[in-house]
């Protein structure tokens, strides 16, 4: 039966991560770039300043929304996961270093793609019943094309149901697992035979907190996230710099294999991975299902801010794809590569790939700490990702409905303990190609009114 779905889901995901798929993904990041006049290279610096400056102004939210900050940190909360540490790992070894290249280019122009999904969410959002503020790519097709396109929001939304139990949860339950075992058994607290019970008691655990965090509401989310993600990435952070200082004699070497790799993978990997394609595919589709640009997932959060300039929040959609890929996801890769560890090219890796970085270089004691990093990461994006799921729930059929699906998700944790994870990352991917459609297709068709509210905003000097 396994055997089956495996074959499935690789026939589908093969289609859907094919010539088309990244000719839509990086066309329409590269068609948005173009009509905004390469807006995430232009207004960078700007970006990073009213990033920046909103996320250090303290200030409170009305009912039913969140600070601008909290909504950055529960988009960071769900693109800052397991696809920055075991993501990168996986495709390193299955597409070579150079498929480190190929996410830097997918981010670059998904900047762009991100800050237009974030943009368009706050401009065609809605109040729900209970008075909170609901947005994303469903109510921006809704609202934005009108009804002629409704069932468009339908599929995207029915794609956001499955894809959260597996991206949002499953993946990151199961690498948190393998994290926790992983340190435990440096340290000799636990036998080979016993992590499968440890990974059911992590699982129910697990399954008890996101309840408690996901069923306290909007403003609890908030709470949780903006305290979580600032903690856990500049933890991460500090730790990856030590490997690469240690190992600074390496780096010109990591970036050549990166760039050369690139184009000639075969060579920087002796033949395993021997196609440009492959290098190509990985780097594209591990870098999306990090920074979730053109899925129009990270929007669903941005849509809950308190603020009444959808440009301005646009903003941190280019920051967010910044930090996640081109600042967290290059460290994971530097780490790695720097570190001298045999790389597995051509089978499935994950998190251990990366904690045989860290721990190659600073030595057995810094498996929990790493193991603590992960931990944040992927519980951090299991609690962004109930909010997507939740969101689109409501819009197939009402919000009375989310308190029952808040139950099962929490509850899918235990299943993710315990699953396969070569599986689970194929499923995953697999799922994020079908949600990017409706929302690339939306987001082109929309891209005249992102012009039309960036000149708007910029004649109007920015200001709220």
């Amino acid at each position: 039966m396994l055997n089956t779905i495996e074959s499935i889901n690789n026939a589908v995901n093969n289609f859907i991560w094919g010539v088309p798929a990244m000719v839509c993904i990086i066309g329409v990041g590269l068609y948005l770039s173009i009509r905004t006049n390469f807006l995430q290279i232009r207004k960078f610096s700007y970006s990073i300043r009213v990033t920046l400056g909103r996320m250090f102004r303290k200030r409170g939210a009305s009912d039913g929304t969140m600070t601008p900050f909290q909504a950055v940190c529960t988009a960071l909360a769900a693109t800052v996961g397991t696809g920055n540490i075991a993501g990168v790992a996986g495709a390193i070894a299955i597409g070579g270093p150079g498929s480190v290249f190929w996410m830097w280019v997918s981010a670059l122009l998904g900047m762009c793609t991100k800050f237009s999904e974030v943009t368009l969410a706050v401009h065609f959002r809605e109040v729900n019943e209970k008075g909170d503020l609901v947005g994303g790519p469903m109510y921006y097709i809704k609202n934005g094309l009108g009804k002629n396109w409704h069932w468009l929001a339908t599929l995207f939304s029915a794609f956001g149901v499955l894809t959260v139990f597996g991206t949002g949860n499953a993946t990151q339950v199961n690498t948190i697992t393998t994290a926790i075992n992983s340190a435990l058994l440096s340290y000799h607290l636990i036998e080979e035979g016993s992590a499968h019970t440890t990974s059911l008691i992590i699982g129910i655990i697990l399954a008890a907190l996101v309840a408690l965090v996901l069923l306290g509401g909007i403003k609890r989310i908030g709470s949780v996230t903006e305290k979580l993600v600032p903690f856990m990435a500049l933890f991460y952070i500090v730790l990856a710099f030590g490997v690469i200082l240690l190992n600074i004699k390496r780096v010109p070497a990591v970036f050549s294999s990166i760039v050369y790799g690139a184009f000639n993978p075969a060579a920087v990997t002796g033949g395993v991975v021997g196609t440009f394609f492959m290098s190509m595919k990985k780097g594209v589709s591990r870098g999306i299902f990090s920074n979730e640009a053109g899925l129009g997932t990270g929007s669903i959060a941005h849509a809950c801010a308190d603020t009444k300039k959808p440009v301005k929040q646009g903003f941190f959609g280019i920051f967010e794809v910044f930090a996640d890929t081109i600042v967290i996801c290059t460290l994971t890769a530097f780490v790695i590569l720097c570190s001298g560890v045999p790389v597995p090219y051509g089978e499935a890796a994950g998190a251990e790939l990366t904690i045989l970085g860290f721990t190659s270089t600073y030595g057995s004691w810094v498996s929990i700490f790493t193991a603590v990093a992960m931990c944040c990461f992927a519980f951090s994006t299991i609690i962004g990702w109930g909010l997507y799921g939740a969101r689109c729930i409501e819009f197939l059929f009402s919000s009375r409905i989310i308190k029952a699906f808040m139950i099962v998700y929490s509850l899918v944790a235990i299943l993710g303990a315990t699953m396969d994870l070569g599986m689970l990352w194929s499923i995953a991917e697999t799922f994020n190609g079908l949600m990017a459609i409706p929302n690339l297709i939306a987001v082109f068709l929309l891209s005249g009114t992102v012009v039309r509210l960036v000149k708007e905003y910029f004649d109007g000097e920015g200001k709220e």
